[in-house]
């Protein structure tokens, strides 16, 4: 989502500042948006670490001025999706990536946007977060869930001051995410899925709309509902221990 995303918006000439933990990766992103005439940044950052968001939110600055717009799209699971058998650090690591790392971005780029009186933060949050269950697991639809609470925070607090605050709601989406699940996808199934740039392009909408205008909150979901239930059994036993299952 984050590829289809920034190419989107790089295409349309916004200025795009790549964060991420892999330098190398994100070069090659870097280089597929310059192939397509954009201007990017690539900046490598633990976005859960407040030093390393100062630092690259300072770079970005020096190198295109004021931030306009924020895209929170890192996003992560838990291997333990049952409470029951959920490792606490796994929990900690989910809530960091998801909910925590988003609150460091935005409170770092609020004073741009609330200084100028403009700015616009979008956050890709998961219908986990309004239907939670074994397939995204416990810890990733609190995590998805806080992080929706948090934008709409937002909206009610600044929405006069000039923010724009924007929560997308995915439906199972074809994602790397979904290499993480007790029962991974088949590729027929995950062609039925959302697609990254499908959730791209509602950014793009959102981001690219009069400012007076603000997409408060966007599903973006499979049109067919495929049949979970193999999914939820088998997700409901992932790392319990051997005496626990059935």
């Amino acid at each position: 989502m984050g590829l289809e995303t920034a190419r989107l918006l790089a295409r349309d000439g916004i200025r795009v500042v790549l964060l991420g933990r892999r330098q190398k990766a994100l070069d090659e992103v870097a280089d597929t948006i310059r192939s397509e005439g954009g201007t990017v940044l690539a900046l490598a950052a633990d976005i859960t670490r407040a030093e390393d968001v100062t630092r690259v939110l300072e770079r970005a600055r020096a190198e295109f001025g004021p931030i306009d717009i924020l895209v929170n799209n890192a996003g992560s699971s838990s291997s333990v999706l049952n409470p029951q058998w959920l490792p606490h650090e796994e929990w900690r690591q989910v809530l960091d990536v998801n909910l925590t790392a988003v609150f460091q971005l935005t409170q770092a780029v609020l004073p741009d946007m609330l200084g100028r009186g403009t700015g616009t933060i979008v956050t890709v949050s998961s219908l986990a977060a309004v239907n939670p269950n074994l397939l995204g697991g416990a810890a990733y639809g609190a995590a998805k869930a806080g992080v929706r609470n948090f934008m709409t925070f937002l909206h009610n607090t600044f929405r006069n001051q000039g923010l724009r605050a924007i929560t997308v709601l995915p439906g199972e989406a074809d994602t790397p995410i979904l290499d993480n699940r007790a029962r991974p996808p088949a590729p027929e199934e995950r062609a039925g899925m959302v697609q990254p740039v499908d959730v791209a392009e509602a950014i793009r909408l959102a981001v690219t709309l009069p400012q007076r205008v603000v997409l408060q909150e966007m599903v973006v979901a499979p049109t067919r509902q495929r049949d979970t239930s193999g999914d939820l059994e088998v997700s409901r036993w992932a790392g319990a221990p051997a005496d626990a299952k059935p």
